[in-house]
This record gives structure tokens, sequence and C-alpha cells, in this order.
């Protein structure tokens, strides 16, 4: 980079910080992800203008006697860094065993390096690693949308013994491709009524996340079942 860079230049850091910022805020906007588009272009700006800071301080560093101090520019964006992992951690939060924000976290530190590059004018890098993200955003959530998974729900049925025994109902429910992790039974009025609850996994794509199971859908018309409830457990990332 040069030493002192012209206005032209940074004008043109800082709107090519602006441009990339913009293009993968709008990847996380449309689908209502926390660090969208205002966020992801603060971010990508501010970096860029540490960058650019440390670049016009370079003619005030060397070995020159004549000079006061000696200033190691590079605290600078180093400091960025450190900085926004206390946002991205900010960012993480952990439910039971679900964790949720990490990409979240990881796009505000990507970002942030992006600006950093296009800062120090390493426009090419900056504008590749702009594509980069772009594409892997897109591409892997198609991915993402297409990969088979596991899921796990929360199952509790309430049923009458005589017409649908606990045994049977198991069965039924293994019989669906369910995985039963949990299964708890508790018997009412002389064990003529129980309740069942239980927790369940199977593979499914992302578009069966919080879709309620067709064999629920079937327990609930059933007469002897009164009351059939699903949970589908919170998953993130």
């Amino acid at each position: 980079m040069p030493l002192v860079p012209s206005w032209q230049d940074v004008v043109l850091r800082l709107a090519l910080a602006v441009v990339a910022g913009l293009v993968v805020g709008f990847n996380r906007e449309e689908r209502s992800q926390a660090a969208g588009l205002r966020t992801t272009v603060l971010i990508c700006v501010a970096a860029c203008l540490a960058m650019v800071l440390a670049n016009e301080l370079l003619d005030t560093t060397g070995k020159d006697a004549s000079k006061f101090a000696q200033i190691d520019v590079l605290r600078l964006p180093l400091g960025i860094l450190s900085g926004i992992g206390f946002i991205g951690a900010g960012a993480i939060i952990k439910r039971g065993d679900t964790v949720m924000g990490v990409a979240t976290a990881a796009t505000i530190w990507f970002m942030t390096v992006v600006g950093l590059c296009f800062g120090a004018g390493q426009l090419d890098l900056g504008a590749g690693a702009t594509a980069l993200a772009v594409g892997l955003l897109w591409g892997l959530r198609w991915i993402d949308l297409k990969m088979p998974r596991k899921f796990r729900g929360d199952l509790t049925v309430s049923a009458q013994r005589a017409g649908l025994a606990a045994d049977d109902l198991r069965g039924a429910i293994a019989q669906t491709g369910q995985r039963i992790i949990f299964w708890a039974v508790t018997y009412e009025d002389g064990a003529e009524r129980y309740e069942v609850r239980a927790e369940l996994e199977w593979r499914g794509h992302e578009a069966d996340r919080g879709q309620e199971p067709d064999f629920v859908k079937a327990l609930a018309v059933n007469p002897a079942v009164h009351r059939a409830a699903w949970q589908p457990a919170q998953t993130g990332g």
C-alpha cells in the first residue's frame, strides 16, 4: 500500500467497504438473520477506517533519531480484530444444549477482515474475499437446505388404555422411523388412562425442522386419544 494514500484512494477503499458490507448484509437481511445490512456495513467500514488510519500513520514511524516516538501502526487493526471478538461473543447464545448465533459471529469477524483488506489498499484481495463470502453464504445455504440431518422433538400424549395401549403407541411411533430417546408413562384413573412423555429423534431436511410429523396429526384424531402435543427442539447455527 502507498505510504501516504491520496484522498481518491481513501474514498475508493471506503466505497468498496460499503459495497462489500451491503452485498453480504443483504444476504443476511433477506433471511431475517442477525448481523444484517446495517451491521455488516458499519463493521466493514469501521475496519476499513482503522486500516486507512494505520496507513496514514506509516509516515510517522521509522528509525530516524529525530522522531520523538516510535509507533507500531499494526496494533490498531490488531486491536480492532480483538475488540470485534467481544461483539461476536455477545452474538452467541446458548440455550440448554443448543448454541445459536455462531454463523452471525463468524460473519461479523469475516467482514472485519474484509474491511481491513480494503483499508490497507488490497482491493483485489478484499473484492475476492467479498465474492467468496457471498458464494459461501448462498451456496452453503442451498446445501444446508438439502442436507439430511437429525432433529429432535418432545411428544406428550394422553389416551385411554382400552382404546390405545401405551405399548401399541410406542410400536406405532417406532414404525414411523422415529427413534425414541426418552419414554415415560404415567397411569391415572386406576390405570384406565395414561400420559406418555417422549423425546424423539428422526432424520429430515431443514424444511422439516418446525413441522409437526404426520403421525402426530393421526394421533390427534384417534378417538382414544384425549391430547397429542408436539414441541420441536430448538436448534441454531
